[in-house]
């Protein structure tokens, strides 16, 4: 092992342990981030579910997947505003005058959230099956789906972070945030995009999270892969790699390179 990667794997394991303590110590925001998929899918699931031509329990069974990726898109509020919080407070400053690896931070920040996330799957899932959801294809199957979920959200918390450290600021950061909140409104987390005007299929077709949830709808076995639709949704778990890879390569140097160059 090299003594570059050395010290980032040292250096990101003490940064993964100040999120985990730091989540430990805001035990509101955890339960708030682990509570609301599941407040929702019984909102969306028993409310929306009933003015849709799906039948209820056909319903809440197209819509877990499409709430999990819709979840795992939050990753770029969450990323966001911890990236800003730490900014504006002075924190990254601090650490930055450290003798850290450059990429320690915002590796940190994104392995813990992932780590709560992946927690926060089991009571999703247990309420899923309560409410008609079930795992229809194989265990390689949905143990894929998971997998391409989690990269998913390691990919966004990324772009959050980014975006936190470009924000520097609590306030603009949490605006930003919520704002993020259409970006499953324009894809087919919640409904089909077959009804959808030609213009706004195109869109909604072309979100990353329309290709994660094609896929998982598929891997789990609940929806068969649209006819007709635009190659990421077309070719789901290509389409879903492919985003992903670009997210990461795109955000992780923009993301290392706004920490390490501070306000210049």
């Amino acid at each position: 092992m090299s003594t570059v990667t050395h010290d980032l794997a040292h250096d990101g394991t003490a940064m993964l342990g100040r999120q985990l303590q730091r989540l430990r110590n805001n035990p509101g925001l955890l339960i708030l981030t682990q509570t609301m998929p599941v407040t929702m899918l019984l909102f969306f699931g028993y409310v929306f579910g009933s003015a849709l031509a799906m039948p209820g329990e056909e319903y809440r069974a197209f819509l877990v997947p499409g709430l999990l990726v819709a979840t795992a898109a939050n990753g770029l509020m969450t990323g966001m505003f911890q990236a800003a919080q730490d900014t504006h407070r002075g924190v990254t400053d601090r650490l930055r005058t450290l003798p850290v690896s450059r990429a320690a931070l915002p590796l940190g920040q994104a392995v813990a959230d992932l780590l709560v996330t992946a927690a926060g799957l089991v009571p999703f899932l247990l309420v899923g099956l309560a409410v008609g959801w079930r795992m229809e294809g194989s265990a390689p199957g949905a143990a894929g789906a998971v997998g391409l979920l989690l990269l998913f959200r390691f990919a966004t918390t990324w772009i959050g972070v980014f975006l936190g450290l470009l924000t520097r600021n609590e306030e603009a950061a949490g605006q930003l945030g919520g704002a993020t909140f259409i970006l499953p409104l324009l894809s087919n987390a919640y409904i089909p995009t077959e009804g959808l005007p030609g213009w706004l299929r195109t869109v909604a077709e072309w979100n990353p999270i329309s290709a994660v949830t094609t896929a998982l709808r598929d891997l789990f076995g609940n929806a068969p892969v649209p006819e007709g639709a635009a190659w990421p949704v077309a070719h789901p778990v290509a389409g879903s790699l492919a985003w992903c890879a670009v997210l990461l390569a795109v955000f992780v140097p923009l993301a290392v390179r706004r920490y390490a160059r501070g306000e210049g």
